[in-house]
């Protein structure tokens, strides 16, 4: 099942033309930097930008073609903005409860309680709207949005009105969100730090149009990837985040994979590790005498060419993902390192994924 999207319209200078089927499954990034059809494209998903001759189906039910126009209301979407746009005269319990009771009965997957379980706001139920942090309220509105029980939820950058703490404060809930939601999700977002903490497939759009479409791992693996800031390329690794051991560290683990994590003990569970490929060296022979902690073998499957005096390796580790290290290329003469030859990777730093 897809949600197929065919839409060409222009607006003075500005031009969309999409002809797209998307993924129902997981999270859905749609990537690009600001101007770029994003949010339009979604307006025309949902019902809220008429576009004659558009076509959007979903699951093989039409929302839009020829003379058929479904309004949002009959598309079973859940919504939620960069403003939480809660309803001031109510309550969060309120607001929580106004899709609610609206949804037929024979149509509610969620039920209050999970969902006030999910985004921990039972402290909030009974507070006024005009007490909540900015990141209160957009937990509250994600809670609104899933009360519906829509079949599809859009999110259109839903942290980017905020500060830095209340990012950090509502993060962990979205990624609680897109891995215990029984629905698709479409999350436009032009931060990369999102993508890699949130998505399963990336659409990459650029100026009223899509470049491509790929999987999160696919669209890290590429060189010179949009998705690479200033940090450079970068890797992101899926695992299960075990217990805290009697070393004081915590073991990452993905199959043969294992990678020690030192600090505060995080939550455990599936989780996701970003690390910078400027943080891998590589070695001919496994290292003895470290104080780094994480050291894997690893086969060399891929030599980009240079760039900003770096050369970027890539490396399949023993679980099947992919590992980037940069290094400079007077190491790349003197390892007298190729295409299939199995090294060592050591990996300086990591970053867990909240």
């Amino acid at each position: 099942m897809t949600l197929a999207i065919q839409v060409c319209f222009s607006r003075q200078s500005f031009v969309l033309d999409i002809d797209i089927d998307l993924p129902l499954s997981g999270v859905i990034a749609l990537f690009g930097r600001s101007g770029c059809g994003k949010t339009t494209l979604l307006r025309v998903i949902a019902g809220l930008e008429r576009v004659p001759g558009a076509s959007v189906i979903f699951k093989n039910k039409i929302w839009q073609q020829g003379n058929r126009f479904l309004p949002l209301s009959q598309r079973r979407i859940g919504l939620v903005f960069q403003e939480a746009s809660l309803l001031p005269h109510l309550s969060v319990r309120g607001n929580l409860e106004y899709g609610y009771r609206r949804t037929p009965i024979a149509q509610r997957r969620l039920a209050l309680n999970e969902v006030v379980e999910m985004l921990e706001i039972g402290d909030l139920l009974e507070r006024s709207i005009d007490r909540l942090s900015g990141g209160q309220s957009q937990r509250i509105a994600l809670g609104r949005a899933l009360l519906t029980s829509p079949d599809l939820l859009l999110l259109d950058e839903p942290l980017a009105a905020l500060d830095s703490q209340s990012k950090r404060e509502i993060m962990p809930f979205l990624l609680k969100l897109t891995q215990q939601a029984s629905m698709p999700i479409i999350l436009i977002t032009h931060a990369s730090d999102e993508v890699e903490r949130l998505a399963d497939h990336v659409v990459f759009m650029h100026q009223g149009c899509i470049e491509r479409t790929e999987t999160l791992r696919e669209a890290i693996a590429r060189p010179g990837s949009p998705l690479f800031d200033e940090k450079g390329p970068v890797a992101v690794l899926e695992g299960k985040l075990k217990a805290m051991d009697e070393r004081g560290l915590q073991v990452f683990q993905s199959g043969p994979v294992c990678l020690l994590l030192g600090g505060p003990e995080q939550p455990q569970g599936l989780r996701r590790l970003r690390v910078l490929a400027r943080d891998v060296s590589l070695a001919l022979d496994e290292p003895t005498g470290l104080s780094i902690l994480n050291h894997l073998p690893v086969i060399i499957e891929r030599i980009d060419p240079e760039s900003a005096g770096r050369v970027t390796l890539a490396c399949r580790l023993a679980d099947g993902q992919l590992l980037l290290a940069q290094i400079t290329p007077w190491s790349l003469l003197q390892l007298k390192l190729t295409t299939g030859q199995r090294v060592y990777a050591l990996i300086k730093s990591v970053v867990l994924l909240e």
